[in-house]
């Protein structure tokens, strides 16, 4: 059996004001919760995160555009 689906990247930082996580935009308790849920509600949430982060910080605060060399 396959381990199940995460998007945590391992940066592990909960922000204090939106309350999600910097590195992969779960809350606090889909973190707590994450290894009791099924594959089908983790690929849900999984698809929510990438709006959420974007909405939480945007643009370029959020990935940041590299100088020219």
């Amino acid at each position: 059996m396959p381990p199940p689906s995460s998007p945590c990247t391992r940066i592990c930082v909960l922000d204090p004001v939106t309350g999600l996580c910097e590195g992969c935009g779960r809350t606090r308790d889909e973190i707590a919760a994450w290894g009791s849920l099924s594959e089908p509600e983790r690929k849900r949430i999984m698809a929510l995160l990438p709006d959420r982060l974007a909405a939480a910080v945007p643009g370029p605060a959020r990935r940041p555009v590299p100088s020219p060399a």
